[in-house]
């Protein structure tokens, strides 16, 4: 018996991760000195978030400790072994952390086998990749071919996206890729992540239809028309544009899983509102430089 973990950045409901039997971590943020952990998915503390950052006030998100991880793995041991899948290194110091405490716990654990991986992935793309996992393990999938296949398919997972708010995210995330560039008060920006999940500026606009018509146009270059994998969308503080793009998207893609979700938090606070996300698989990811 194996169990697959990841964590709250994943995007997911609590309820439906609980129903696939997928055990899940939380990150937290901290605000004018309080730390909040992310409560996946609750719509209160996610206006609570927006309306402070309208405020003019900078949340900052933490990485899950060495000692967090050990209490929430211990008893996930104790029962079987354990795949745990990371927010990506690139945008979180909280795999190291994990690592180290997978350490610490073999040695308790001598016999059993614990696999971390960086999924290089980020929100909504993280939870696609997770679901996935979780389908291999319903398939009767043993733990080493599940990991494996991770390994071999966690950058085939594409995360590209727009921000009205790219101001917010140059000065609130650590995004060294947007450091000198002019960014007018109403860009749109439009990014992808490479194979580390770092984020790469793709293109700028003035209109968010533009920004928009962008995304389509990186997706519809990447897929075929009759694509039926999952296709999930995730917004911060932006259901209409989300609703839009979900509709123009299947009519485009009729056969896919189009799904729509609340960006998580901790990565709403650096990303700020504004932004609308898009996920899907295609040929494996540009390559970190």
């Amino acid at each position: 018996m194996y169990t697959i973990s990841c964590e709250s950045t994943v995007d997911l409901d609590l309820r439906y991760l609980n129903k696939r039997n997928i055990s899940t971590i939380a990150h937290s943020y901290v605000l004018d000195g309080i730390n909040y952990p992310d409560d996946m998915r609750n719509g209160a503390s996610l206006a609570v978030l927006y309306n402070q950052i309208a405020s003019g006030k900078s949340p900052r998100s933490l990485p899950i400790s060495v000692e967090h991880y050990t209490e929430y793995f211990r008893p996930l041991l104790q029962v079987g072994d354990l795949l745990h899948l990371t927010l990506a290194s690139a945008l979180s110091e909280s795999v190291v952390n994990a690592l180290n405490a997978a350490e610490q716990l073999q040695k308790e654990f001598p016999d059993r086998k614990i696999y971390i991986v960086d999924t290089t992935c980020a929100s909504v793309g993280y939870g696609m990749l997770v679901d996935c996992l979780a389908d291999l393990r319903d398939e009767g999938k043993t733990l080493d071919e599940v990991h494996d296949w991770v390994i071999l398919n966690r950058t085939r997972v594409h995360q590209i996206f727009y921000s009205v708010s790219p101001r917010y995210l140059k000065r609130h995330a650590d995004v060294s890729c947007l450091k000198g560039r002019h960014l007018h008060r109403h860009s749109c920006l439009v990014m992808s992540t490479d194979s580390n999940g770092n984020i790469l500026p793709m293109r700028k606009h003035r209109k968010e239809t533009r920004a928009a018509d962008s995304l389509l146009q990186d997706i519809g270059d990447n897929v075929g028309g009759d694509y039926s994998g999952k296709l999930w969308l995730g917004h911060s503080d932006y259901i209409s544009s989300a609703h839009a793009m979900a509709t123009r998207l299947r009519k485009l893609y009729p056969n896919a899983d189009i799904r729509t979700f609340d960006i998580d938090p901790v990565i709403a606070s650096r990303c700020g509102p504004g932004t609308v996300l898009a996920c899907y698989w295609g040929n494996e990811r540009a390559v970190a430089k």
